[in-house]
């Protein structure tokens, strides 16, 4: 999800398209989270491991 917000941000500058930024960004917050909490050791999802 990381390597998807940052690819969604970069087209979205490139291209000039806000709602790719916009969509670029909570991807890529969700994804954040996701891997902080997955490096936790928390269940994300009902998941022991968030691939």
């Amino acid at each position: 999800m990381v390597i998807l917000g940052i690819i969604l941000l970069v087209l979205g500058y490139v291209l000039d398209i806000a709602i790719l930024v916009t969509i670029g960004w909570i991807v890529l917050v969700i994804g954040l989270i996701f891997w902080i909490l997955g490096a936790m050791g928390r269940s994300v999802g009902g998941r022991r491991h968030w691939f």
